[in-house]
């Protein structure tokens, strides 16, 4: 701030010295009254010797002059450098000259010209007044450049600087460091500002461990999940075997539904736990495109899919991770829809297509493309009392992601289509 009220202090100095030598030139003038006696007397020689106008040569007048008779013309002539250049009287009288009429009566002889003693004076003290202006202009309009340059390497860069620091904070880029001069009139707040984005930076490391550890307990506890739920699965299929009571047998088939069910959401999480901590991995290798028809007749344990013949071709995939996605989408359908099942394959020249339609209420234009979404359950009414995470279909467009591939929803009068874009062995 101090430098600021230097420069306020400079332009105030240059100002009042620049009026201070204008006044100062200004009174310099000094008026002089004409000397009446000396144009008389100017006059009166050049009648008594207008018929020998040569005389005056020899006349000491103290003056260049200029004599005109009455046609205009110059009889004679003593002019020098305030004169010079004058052709008339009318000239004379534009020049600020002294012209006098030359009479004896009613007879008019002509017109003499002198300089006027205060001219020269009056412009040298008008020429200094523009120049002392002019220096006094440019000094103030150098001032202004310097100043502008000074303000805008102190104040509108620097702000630009902390402009651009607060788009990277707010936009989570907390590694670049804030930079500026503590002599600039930001300097002050610049060390606070780059301490906030430290501790920024610390808030946001701790909130992403503790949302590290977060997910690696629910994989944990998902994959020790599977151990107990595995063993709920067994133990109920060998009392379907041993059980002949048709009420018990009913109770273990809803026990072991259930447990499926439960086994389902938990690899739905863990699947999901494993994607953030980036070790939902698929390997992918060349396989027939039989194992489609397989994969379906596997999962269809309802019997409700109708399914289109089978182009034969080559594709790239992980065989594990294609029947975790259609399983997924065929889960939905018989816990959604609850209708017959159509597949249908078509190919282009980089994918076989395998799109999976049900014949259900589908979803609304406003859903379609947020049904990938991790989490969502799409509206209320329609997924109200259906047990889920939310998980199933983002679990499978990530993964189709990872292969190459791609998951489109879509919905074609009524039900929901599901649109696999397997990708073709190369």
């Amino acid at each position: 701030m101090k430098n600021y009220c230097r420069i306020f202090i400079l332009v105030a100095v240059i100002m009042a010295a620049g009026i201070a030598a204008c006044l100062g030139i200004s009174s310099s003038y000094r008026s002089h009254d004409t000397d009446t006696l000396l144009l008389n007397d100017i006059v009166q020689t050049i009648k008594e010797n207008w018929n020998d106008i040569d005389a005056l040569e020899k006349a000491d007048l103290n003056t260049e002059l200029l004599v005109f008779n009455s046609n205009d013309f110059i009889i004679y002539s003593s002019a020098n450098d305030k004169l010079s250049g004058v052709k008339s009287v009318e000239e004379a009288v534009h020049k600020g000259c002294i012209c006098m009429t030359i009479a004896d009566g009613s007879r008019l002889f002509g017109t003499v010209v002198i300089p006027d003693p205060d001219k020269a004076e009056y412009d040298l003290i008008r020429w200094r007044l523009f120049a002392a202006g002019c220096v006094m202009l440019l000094t103030m309009l150098i001032t202004i450049i310097l100043y502008g340059v000074y303000v805008h390497r102190t104040i509108v860069k620097p702000f630009r600087k902390m402009e651009e620091f607060a788009l990277h904070v707010a936009a989570g880029r907390l590694d670049e460091p804030l930079i500026l001069d503590r002599n600039n009139l930001f300097g002050a707040f610049t060390e606070s500002f780059d301490i906030m984005r430290e501790e920024l930076k610390e808030a946001q490391r701790r909130e992403n461990a503790i949302k590290m550890r977060e997910k690696e307990m629910v994989a944990s506890l998902s994959h020790d999940l599977k151990t107990p739920i595995t063993g709920i699965k067994l133990l109920c299929e060998l009392l379907e075997v041993k059980v002949k009571d048709e009420y018990v047998l009913e109770k273990i088939g809803n026990i072991r539904r259930k447990a499926e069910h439960i086994n389902v959401m938990v690899s739905d999480l863990m699947a999901a736990a494993l994607d953030d901590l980036g070790e939902m991995n698929v390997n992918c290798q060349d396989e027939s495109s039989e194992l489609l028809h397989d994969i379906v007749k596997e999962l269809d344990t309802r019997s409700l899919v109708k399914e289109e013949s089978l182009p034969q071709c080559m594709i790239n995939v992980d065989r594990s991770r294609l029947l975790q996605i259609i399983g997924n989408i065929i889960g939905n359908s018989y816990k959604y829809a609850d209708t017959p099942i159509d597949i249908t394959y078509r190919t282009n020249e980089s994918y076989l297509e395998m799109s999976i339609r049900d014949h259900g209420e589908g979803v609304s234009e406003d859903e379609i493309n947020l049904i990938t979404n991790k989490f969502y359950r799409g509206s209320v009414g329609k997924s109200s009392g259906k047990d889920g995470s939310g998980l199933g279909l983002y679990i499978a467009s990530e993964l189709m992601a990872k292969m190459n591939g791609e998951l489109v929803c879509s919905c074609r009068d009524k039900g929901l289509t599901v649109t696999l874009f397997i990708p073709l062995s190369r």
